[in-house]
């Protein structure tokens, strides 16, 4: 019987691992196709009011950050469609600031160059969908081609590229109740939002669902390698001078390594529930 979330990542002490009981014995499931949803005005779903959420504020950050593979974009587009709430995903931001760097053969450690990419680079998420697009290209897949990915996270290491857009993600949210998943969200973006969850899993673990994301785009990546760019990107985010990937002291660190993606959300939601109980 699982009693506890496995603690498998070193993290600031301050940051508070959430328990949970089940009565029966989990396996690790890989995470499931991906939701997204907006509505106009935040609005609780029936299995959310299961949880014991019965209204929305009109305004709520729900922060959600973690390690590469850890299952932020999945989960937050769940969340963010069970709350009525708009879902940002920042990691696609750099990936996309990434893409143009790429394009336009920018080196990828050039301040300089890569500031007035960023600065002009139009960026928007589709209500209802997983399509991202930049400067009015759909490059939903673009983003997440092999290539793109450790460029992103080279650009994102790059302080004022972070400047540019942790401003553009707070206009993005600015009078919406929004879940944002990212690395940074609960430290830098949103330190006073309400709810912060700090998602993580066994490394091997999150490559693993890595291996499976790619195989179902018809790729053959090497399980090994896939592992291997996991722990270098691990080391890079959580040790960047500039708004490095920690938890935050009031986050509730949450362990998916042997939880269902059904799981993981109705520990989500129960946190959620609490913090906003506490909050009157």
């Amino acid at each position: 019987m699982l009693s506890e979330f496995h603690e498998t990542a070193k993290v600031p002490e301050r940051c508070v691992p959430f328990a949970l009981s089940t009565n029966r014995s989990i396996q690790a499931v890989p995470f499931g196709k991906r939701v997204a949803q907006r509505f106009d005005r935040p609005q609780v779903s029936e299995a959310v009011r299961y949880h014991g959420i019965h209204s929305m504020p009109d305004h709520i950050v729900v922060a959600i950050d973690g390690p590469a593979g850890a299952g932020k974009s999945t989960i937050a587009r769940r969340i963010a469609a069970a709350l009525g709430a708009v879902y940002i995903d920042t990691g696609a931001m750099y990936r996309a600031v990434a893409l143009l760097a790429l394009r336009a053969g920018v080196p990828l450690d050039d301040a300089a160059a890569l500031e007035p990419l960023a600065l002009a680079a139009d960026i928007r998420f589709e209500p209802g969908s997983t399509r991202v697009f930049l400067n009015g290209e759909d490059v939903t897949a673009a983003i997440r081609e092999p290539g793109v990915s450790p460029a992103a996270s080279k650009v994102s290491a790059i302080p004022v590229v972070r400047r540019v857009l942790v401003a553009m993600q707070r206009r993005m949210a600015a009078g919406e109740s929004v879940v944002m998943e990212g690395r940074d969200i609960g430290t830098v973006v949103f330190p006073e939002a309400r709810v912060k969850i700090f998602l993580d899993a066994d490394a091997a673990v999150r490559a693993a669902r890595r291996v499976r994301e790619l195989e179902a785009k018809g790729q053959s990546p090497s399980a090994a390698e896939v592992e291997r760019e996991i722990h270098e990107r691990d080391l890079r985010d959580s040790t960047r001078a500039d708004s490095p990937l920690v938890c935050a002291p009031d986050a509730v660190r949450v362990d998916t390594t042997g939880l269902s993606l059904e799981e993981v959300q109705r520990v989500i939601l129960e946190i959620i529930r609490k913090r906003l109980a506490a909050a009157g």
